[in-house]
């Protein structure tokens, strides 16, 4: 078979390339791909297996997300110095220190208490689609829900939310040709980001108020607290994080009941599958499709060796539909339970901090739409983003007549 696993037209015309990857999950589970000098990156291994990609995500003293960041792409030394400040491309100590300050705006608890807010969200965002008839999934219902919510967190007005929208799509976007026609487009957006997060800091430094923001930048117990640059990379983080992963997850879980309609019938008769449904909807889309990391020693991942400095690159597309994990995984089924996805990550220092607000968005999302818009119907065909990092979907025409 032919194995290419980072393919943007591939992505875009397709999703993930779920043959290709259950092949190498049968035959290579680590996987020498080759490299492209066109395409400027080396060859790397392809770790597919569900327990092969939670060893790599638990072992950040072999495989470091700082040496040569989290990220696909290769990057000069001089941008890898400074993303290196961001909790994303950073190992322990460093990272331990940072997200321990980052937690205080992330407990359960805290974002239990978001739950009604999200709910009128929901209502809102079903009220203004009834009353247009036609809309689009994406833009009009799951795109507006986490920017409401970031906003929210982040004690921001309402109507900036898009502004992040469109700054979100400019940074993920960038080989898209919707979102990116200018190369520079992303970086502008990421300046504009951190300009913005510089006069939230300033305003709440001025006027404390009860939001994550000013929990960030006022010391902790031990007179802790982040600096302006780690502050910015902090909202950065948040504003693609906490929007591009819940957005696509809430639009691909759409898509994918409108794919398998049963599933749909199920969840309107019975509300409450909502909760597994959230779970099951991360692992069959996996909004994140992979990360890298680069070995900091001679080591192995199953019975491949790998040299320190090799490019490894964990696939969650893959690994949450490993057969030896999950029983039928090709089956979206919303009552799945257990669930061992890795959607959020394999565990160990970089688990998605906000995974308890993801599943509470989609929970909260998805049981409003069951009891509201039951006959929700697509009426033209999904567009994917041109991403092999994000799994997206662009587009998604619905009536809800």
């Amino acid at each position: 078979m032919d194995i290419d696993l980072v393919d943007q037209d591939f992505y875009w015309r397709n999703g993930a390339p779920y043959d290709q990857l259950a092949w190498l999950r049968a035959n290579a589970p680590v996987y020498a791909h080759p490299g492209d000098a066109e395409r400027d990156w080396p060859g790397f291994w392809a770790v597919t297996k569900h327990a092969d990609v939670v060893q790599v995500s638990r072992r950040s003293d072999l495989f470091s997300s700082s040496r040569k960041l989290a990220l696909f792409n290769e990057m000069p030394e001089d941008q890898m110095a400074l993303q290196r400040m961001m909790m994303l491309n950073q190992d322990p100590p460093d990272h331990t220190r940072r997200r321990s300050l980052v937690n205080r705006g992330f407990t359960p608890r805290m974002m239990g208490t978001l739950e009604q807010h999200i709910r009128d969200i929901c209502h809102e965002l079903v009220d203004e689609a009834k009353g247009r008839g036609s809309v689009d999934f994406v833009r009009d219902i799951a795109a507006p829900l986490p920017l409401y919510v970031i906003c929210e967190l982040l004690g921001a007005p309402v109507e900036d939310r898009d502004k992040i929208f469109n700054w979100s799509n400019q940074m993920i976007g960038a080989e898209d040709p919707d979102y990116a026609a200018d190369p520079d487009e992303g970086t502008n957006a990421a300046a504009e980001v951190y300009a913005y997060a510089n006069t939230l800091a300033a305003e709440r430094r001025a006027q404390p108020r009860q939001d994550i923001v000013t929990k960030l930048i006022m010391p902790d117990a031990a007179g802790e607290t982040l600096t302006e640059e780690e502050f910015d990379l902090f909202v950065l983080l948040l504003v693609v994080a906490g929007n591009e992963t819940t957005r696509n997850a809430a639009s691909g879980g759409m898509l994918a009941f409108f794919e398998n309609p049963e599933q749909w019938r199920r969840l309107v008769a019975d509300r409450t599958l909502a909760r597994t449904a959230a779970d099951e909807i991360v692992r069959w889309v996996a909004p994140v499709n992979l990360f890298r990391r680069t070995a900091t020693t001679d080591t192995t991942i199953g019975e491949q060796e790998i040299k320190a400095d090799d490019k490894v690159v964990i696939f969650y597309s893959s690994a949450n539909r490993d057969e030896d994990v999950f029983a039928d995984p090709g089956t979206f089924d919303i009552g799945r339970d257990p669930n061992p996805h890795i959607g959020f990550g394999g565990g160990g220092a970089h688990f998605c901090l906000g995974n308890h607000l993801a599943k509470l968005e989609l929970r909260v999302l998805f049981e409003v739409l069951a009891e509201r818009l039951p006959g929700l119907e697509q009426t033209g065909p999904a567009r994917r983003l041109r991403s092999n990092f994000i799994n997206g979907i662009k587009d998604l025409p619905v009536s809800v007549a």
